[in-house]
């Protein structure tokens, strides 16, 4: 079959192999939507909430225990982070649709193979940028927004962090393959040991061995092997319907995976696309905050940028839930149980994006205390500022929940638009034009206006094409 088959559902009347079970605790074609939904929404939440909390963790321990330069090198540095992580979310979405369809059909080989193809090809992109980061750090430096004075402190991370991103790619791939695998707690419980890990060797290397910065990164960078050896495991138990094999590369063969990891790229675009707009949000923001309040500044605006994962984990939590239901049920053809998915995901980004709004606008002061001392310039600056960025949260989740389905789906193409518009083509002006128009305050808004406006041409769409969605 060809590659291209996957951008369409099995027609009607089409006999198709058996659909098994994926062979952990969910059946993705049986299972009613709302108890399926909530069987990976929760342990994927708990789970991406531990990454979270050590995010905001290790932020707390660089602020306090090294000191507001520190935070913003962090800052500038953390783009490093953004683009691993986006070429690993490339192939862990697009394999999690591809072998999702081929499950939802019964052909379970096409679907190792594809798990296979994506471990591959994200792993070697990850080490030629490991490796670039590691011989050029003030080269990213300077590229990320950072000066002379933070040079140092980016150069010391970056040096000691790059090479956990490596085993992180695997980590994030092995992640959404088990969940596809109907196995979201053991998933999370790979994101909470890594978490845990993390956070105690932070405090370790940063307070009594006063490690710095680089105990930071070399924190971070141990805190992968946990992950890396529970998904060696998963893959060795024997699994039946998802694993790794052998692959060809003949000739012929080697330009139909050539085809596939393509085939995959572009349906994980979107995914890619949106983690690397927060990389965008972070540099852009890092230059126009160096430029109106130097260090201070990017120091403040590292806060917002520590507090945004806490905030992407709903959407994305959203996100990874609704892509096995809605891809299985595409193989199956079971536009019912696609349709059930969308709604009950929207309703719950709607609920969980207002929440943490509110809780931005209402406790932003004391998040960004939390972070800073409250005697620095830099407090006074992300006091201010963090309950008019918190405004984006509940825009930023629906734009990603609506985004995921139109991926599940296979529509790539306006899913990856989208995603253009909101975290590219929009942010940057936001952040040049507003503080000219509206002073420096514009800054902290640019997100919000650049939300906003993605989601009302989301909507248009989805009314536009509404039967063709399957709404």
């Amino acid at each position: 079959m060809s590659h291209n088959t996957l951008d369409k559902p099995v027609a009607k009347g089409e006999k198709t192999a058996p659909p098994k079970n994926t062979g952990g605790e969910l059946d993705f074609g049986k299972t009613p939507v709302p108890k399926l939904f909530s069987s990976l929404f929760f342990p994927t939440l708990i789970g991406l909430l531990a990454g979270s909390i050590l995010n905001i963790a290790d932020g707390i321990f660089v602020g306090r225990g090294v000191g507001s330069n520190a935070l913003a090198a962090v800052n500038i540095a953390a783009p490093i982070f953004l683009i691993s992580t986006g070429i690993s979310l490339l192939f862990a979405s697009g394999v999690s649709v591809a072998a999702g369809i081929h499950l939802g059909r019964g052909e379970t080989d096409k679907a190792k193979e594809k798990i296979t193809l994506a471990f591959c090809a994200g792993t070697a992109l990850i080490i030629l940028i490991a490796l670039f980061a590691i011989t050029t750090p003030s080269t990213f430096c300077k590229l990320f927004g950072g000066n002379e004075e933070l040079r140092p402190l980016v150069n010391s991370y970056l040096s000691w962090v790059a090479p956990g991103t490596v085993l992180y790619v695997a980590i994030i791939i092995g992640m959404f393959v088990i969940r596809l695998d109907g196995s979201p707690r053991f998933a999370m419980m790979m994101n909470v040991i890594m978490s845990a890990t993390n956070i105690l060797l932070d405090y370790v290397f940063v307070f009594p061995l006063h490690m710095g910065i680089k105990g930071a990164a070399i924190a971070t960078t141990i805190s992968t092997l946990p992950g890396m050896g529970m998904v060696v495991w998963y893959f060795l138990r024997g699994k039946k319907d998802i694993g790794l094999c052998r692959l060809s590369l003949s000739g012929k063969k080697a330009k139909e995976h050539l085809a596939d990891i393509l085939h995959m790229a572009r349906l994980g675009a979107p995914t890619f696309i949106a983690e690397t707009a927060i990389c965008c949000m972070i540099i852009v923001g890092n230059f126009m905050f160096m430029k109106y309040f130097r260090e201070d500044g990017v120091a403040a605006f590292g806060v917002a940028c520590y507090l945004f994962p806490l905030v992407f984990m709903f959407g994305n939590s959203i996100a990874n839930s609704l892509l096995p239901i809605v891809s299985y049920n595409l193989g199956q053809n079971n536009l019912t149980r696609i349709r059930a998915t969308f709604r009950l995901s929207l309703f719950t980004g709607l609920i969980c994006g207002l929440t943490v709004s509110v809780a931005g606008i209402l406790f932003g002061r004391e998040a960004t205390g939390i972070f800073l001392d409250t005697s620095t310039g830099a407090y006074k600056i992300g006091a201010h500022g963090l309950p008019l960025f918190s405004s984006a949260y509940v825009l930023f989740t629906l734009n990603i929940v609506i985004v995921g389905y139109l991926q599940g789906l296979g529509k790539f193409k306006p899913a990856a638009l989208f995603m253009l518009l909101r975290g590219y083509i929009l942010v940057i002006p936001a952040f040049l034009i507003l503080p000219g128009i509206i002073g420096p305050t514009g800054l902290w808004i640019a997100v919000s206006v650049s939300e906003g406006i993605s989601l009302v041409c989301e909507i248009f769409y989805l009314f536009r094409y509404k039967r063709k969605l399957n709404l």
